[in-house]
């Protein structure tokens, strides 16, 4: 059988299974403030915030006891 014939559909299933894993994300500070992410953010770190990124690529930083809820996106 031909390499190509079997090379496309598989690639196409690798594409497809990475796009699934990630989790958009909605945080929500206690002040109102959301912020939507591409993926789950990272839990509290050693100093005590929680690190992500949102979904314009902003690297964000805030103090845990600032943070209401971390839920999926609906």
């Amino acid at each position: 059988m031909n390499i190509r014939i079997l090379g496309l559909p598989l690639v196409a299933a690798a594409l497809l299974a990475l796009a699934g894993c990630s989790s958009p994300t909605v945080v929500t500070l206690q002040n109102g403030t959301q912020y939507l992410t591409k993926d789950a953010p990272n839990t509290r770190t050693a100093d005590g915030f929680y690190e992500f990124e949102d979904i314009s690529g902003k690297k964000v930083r805030v103090r845990a006891d600032e943070v209401a809820t971390v839920r999926k996106e609906d």
